[in-house]
């Protein structure tokens, strides 16, 4: 009886963040008026979108990937070549858009993935390099370095979706059906699977998971959730260049998973917030970008390695259970 109890209570638990972020989401976009502030929680939701897809790959199966900005960036080109040169409708495209990235995913995680820590990091950091490359080189359909314009903004019921708030509520509903998604997989069976791999791919095997399944099953997951971003990326700013997808933006989106905490899924919007808006408030360290992405690297898994919140939150208990000890004269290991 006791564990059905806690198990209603966890359920309740959910359900009440979920209201909580679904009512957050209404009033910002009904009560916040200003453009520039709109358009800014607009990026705070792709990125949020993007950090989340990751945050399942290495997260909750432990994958590492360095070159997650491909992704990104072949959802934005896809769309916005399509869009830009044969005048395709948005929507129409976006179904071929999440197919070829699902594909590319497909055909590079077969292979990549059969490498594991250091050696799949630097796998994919090769394909993101590969991608990069492309992007600047393939000038007659890429724009190539200076980058591709033309990109039609999104419409709805004969309405342009522009930097406002219609935008803005594509975006976060958007996040909230893959929250729900995504708190589903991990709560399932499959999600007790990847977590299996994360803590030993060996023991995982030996209860007889298909690791390998598992793995490209969410290694394509996570590369469609970021292809999604790059095609509501590329209809919001109308503007494409190699540039937003290179190695930095990669890092930047690992960073971002470990701010938030690494398997959290409500941690990714924590990261994606924080990393988004860091720019905004070091304009000063604009041209040491990778200096700071990486000291901050280098502080969460120093010192906070669970993530932000939990991080602090331990220390915090930390401190209590130092002044406890030091009040009765003794000393905590």
């Amino acid at each position: 009886m006791g564990k059905t109890v806690k198990i209603d209570r966890q359920a309740l638990v959910g359900r009440i963040a979920y209201l909580v972020f679904f009512l957050t989401i209404l009033t910002i976009g009904l009560q916040v008026s200003n453009r520039y502030y709109l358009q800014l929680f607009t990026f705070i939701g792709i990125n949020t979108l993007l950090t989340l897809g990751l945050n399942m790959l290495m997260g909750y199966a432990g994958q590492i990937s360095l070159g997650h900005a491909a992704f990104f960036g072949l959802g934005a080109y896809t769309s916005a070549v399509l869009s830009a040169h044969w005048q395709c409708s948005p929507w129409l495209v976006l179904p071929l858009v999440l197919l070829m990235v699902a594909f590319v995913a497909f055909v590079v995680g077969v292979p990549t993935l059969k490498l594991s820590g250091y050696y799949l990091g630097m796998g994919t950091l090769g394909f993101g390099m590969i991608v990069y490359v492309v992007f600047r080189e393939w000038s007659g359909v890429t724009g190539g370095a200076s980058g591709l314009v033309g990109i039609a903004p999104l419409t709805l019921a004969g309405m342009t979706l522009a930097s406002g708030s219609g935008y803005f509520f594509l975006v976060w509903l958007t996040n909230l059906l893959f929250f729900g998604l995504c708190h589903r997989l991990v709560d399932s069976r499959v999600g007790r699977a990847l977590r299996a791999i994360h803590d030993s791919e060996r023991a995982a095997l030996a209860v007889g998971v298909d690791t390998a399944r598992l793995k490209l099953m969410v290694f394509v997951l996570s590369a469609v959730m970021a292809g999604l971003a790059g095609f509501l990326y590329a209809h919001l700013v109308g503007f494409v260049s190699p540039s937003t997808f290179d190695f930095i933006m990669s890092v930047r989106l690992v960073t971002m998973v470990a701010v938030g905490g690494m398997a959290s899924i409500w941690g990714s919007l924590l990261g994606a917030s924080v990393l988004t808006l860091l720019p905004e408030w070091l304009h000063v360290f604009a041209d040491y970008e990778m200096v700071v992405y990486g000291l901050i690297l280098m502080v969460i898994m120093i010192f906070l390695p669970q993530g932000l919140i939990r991080g602090l939150l331990d220390l915090y208990e930390r401190s209590l259970r130092v002044r406890s000890s030091a009040a009765k004269g003794q000393t905590v290991p």
